[in-house]
């Protein structure tokens, strides 16, 4: 004679509950996992992704890793950091912001302390987004600054 623990039966019998009811319940149940973007041609490393690049479609694969973007407002106008295929999900880790200055141009460096503001010419030695900190040169000294981005352009230099 064999005895089982009344724990160990609830646990299968919820187990095959759940499994018969996901063979008979209707697709339409299913339905409703949301929207995915997809590029409609290929996007390549270093490109601004537009909405005339992309469309919405509808998730079919319960399977589908949570990563991908939901929304043509969540990607439009960021860059591509590597090929994007037509009909192939696009993945949040795959985009960057577009950069607000860019390695060799000519910016605003901006120091404020109190009242007090000075400002000078200035080149960054890398690109950055807005709100990332990069290193520039100051074009009349020479030196070498580091500063926080600004949605305008400027670099707001912080004191040492």
């Amino acid at each position: 004679m064999m005895f089982c623990r009344a724990g160990h039966i609830s646990g299968w019998v919820a187990a095959a509950t759940v499994a018969v009811a996901g063979i008979f319940l209707p697709a339409d149940v299913d339905a409703g996992m949301g929207y995915a973007v997809v590029p409609t041609t290929i996007i390549y490393p270093g490109d601004t992704l537009s909405a005339s690049q992309l469309q919405e479609v509808e998730v079919t694969n319960p399977n589908l890793a949570g990563d991908y973007a939901k929304s043509l407002s969540q990607v439009e106008g960021m860059v591509s950091k590597r090929t994007l295929l037509p009909g192939r999900t696009i993945s949040v880790s795959a985009l960057r912001d577009a950069y607000t200055v860019t390695r060799g141009s000519s910016i605003r460096l901006v120091f404020s302390l109190g009242a007090m503001t000075i400002s000078a010419a200035g080149t960054p030695l890398e690109d950055g987004a807005t709100g990332q900190v990069v290193r520039a040169r100051n074009m009349d000294s020479g030196v070498i600054v580091s500063g926080t981005v600004l949605a305008d352009g400027t670099v707001h230099v912080r004191a040492k």
